[in-house]
């Protein structure tokens, strides 16, 4: 238990500023598009922003926890989340705002890996999915706080007001982890250093490797559309198709929260029993890219009425924890020192991906005239989920097809 507080906790702390600055778009987004005079493309762009230098960062923030340790390594990125939140804050304009979301990707771009990390460091092998799953479900906090809360708060403080006590956050998480989080397990020798150019061509075997490239275009795709609509285009769709208005739908929002949270919680632990009995534990990735293919076919049928959409979308959070699961199990085929890199791997991959939908599903958006509501035309969402489900049934179908040729 003393492990959790002292290791899991903080840096899940990191995890909670990642998931409110994921999901924070969802909420404000079309108070945003009204008030900055933005299109469906330069909204997604505005989202993506904290993907682009999350995804810049990827390696080299790999690399700094391998070498350094998340407890130096996360301390240094939280305080720069806090900064990047603080620009928010002051924006007056898009620009500025999209500036400050670019500092806070970076500030929150190891929140993931460095869990993973020193879940590996500290945990017994059958019990890193299940305790990396524990530390994301702790880290889900951050999407609730980003939906109901932060639609109740609007009237009171304003968007401005949700970053400045997001950077209050930013601020406290990186002391907190400074002073509570050690640097490594009693007894685990620090590794011996290489040269810069050795470190980074480790990355090379990495994406040479056959498990690696045959399971990424799932896990990537669970954890890039969890992102993508969850975090963004869900707020709007909601509003535009569902026709539900504001704290209706930032409602629908915080179920999606709890449903990712339990699925953190409960899909570790999972995985951890399916390796405890020879299962092979990809298994519990590959069904939550089935369920999340069941939910975008059921979005495709626009539902109506809280009472239908609210259990979409807990299912639909629920079931994208299969993402990080997926990651802890790849992490396994790699020894510990390569922890960080291959996390990094993945989510560079998975924010690459992110970046794109999430511009993507804003330029067919604007395909179609916006309504008398300021909103976007239901037809446009129907393109695009039906982009996502084909991309959903190739990640499935690349899967398999690899498995059957390594057979």
């Amino acid at each position: 238990m003393s492990i959790i507080l002292r290791v899991t906790l903080p840096l899940a702390g990191v995890g909670f500023l990642n998931q409110a600055s994921r999901g924070i778009i969802a909420t404000i987004g079309p108070l945003l598009a009204l008030e900055l005079g933005l299109s469906a493309s330069q909204l997604g762009l505005l989202a993506a922003a904290v993907f682009v230098t999350y995804a810049l960062a990827q390696m080299p923030v790999g690399l700094a926890l391998d070498l350094f340790g998340a407890r130096r390594t996360q301390t240094t990125l939280a305080t720069i989340a806090g900064c990047g939140f603080l620009l928010s804050a002051l924006a007056e304009d898009a620009l500025m705002l999209g500036l400050g979301r670019l500092l806070t990707g970076l500030g929150v771009a190891a929140a993931l890996m460095a869990m993973l990390q020193a879940t590996a460091q500290w945990f017994p092998r059958d019990r890193v999915a299940a305790m990396t799953g524990l530390g994301s479900f702790f880290s889900g906090v951050g999407a609730l706080a980003v939906t109901l809360p932060v639609q109740w708060a609007l009237p009171h403080i304003g968007w401005r007001g949700c970053f400045w006590v997001l950077s209050v956050a930013g601020f406290a998480v990186a002391l907190w982890i400074a002073l509570a989080v050690p640097d490594r397990p009693p007894g685990d020798v620090a590794r011996v250093r290489r040269s810069l150019t050795n470190e980074i061509a480790e990355y090379g075997p990495i994406f040479a490797n056959a498990n690696f490239l045959r399971f990424l275009p799932m896990i990537a795709t669970i954890s890039g559309l969890s992102f993508t609509f969850g975090g963004l285009w869900s707020g709007p769709w909601l509003r535009d198709v569902a026709g539900l208005g504001d704290e209706p739908r930032a409602t629908i929002l915080l179920f999606y929260g709890i449903g990712f949270m339990l699925g953190n919680l409960l899909v570790g632990r999972w995985v951890g029993w399916a390796q405890r009995r020879g299962w092979p534990p990809m298994a519990v990735t590959m069904a939550s890219l089935g369920g999340q293919v069941a939910i975008m076919l059921a979005l495709l049928l626009r539902p109506e009425g809280f009472a239908t959409l609210a259990p979409l979308f807990v299912g639909f959070g629920f079931v994208s924890a299969g993402g990080p699961a997926g990651y802890a199990v790849m992490g396994q085929g790699f020894s510990r020192e390569l922890a960080g890199r291959v996390a990094t791997a993945i989510n560079f991959t998975m924010l690459v991906l992110t970046v794109v939908l999430q511009n993507a599903i804003g330029w067919v958006l604007d395909f179609w005239p916006r309504t008398a509501s300021g909103g976007w035309h239901p037809d446009g969402y129907s393109v695009a989920l039906g982009g996502i489900l084909l991309l959903q049934c190739a990640a499935a179908g690349a899967t398999l097809r690899r498995g059957k040729g390594e057979a």
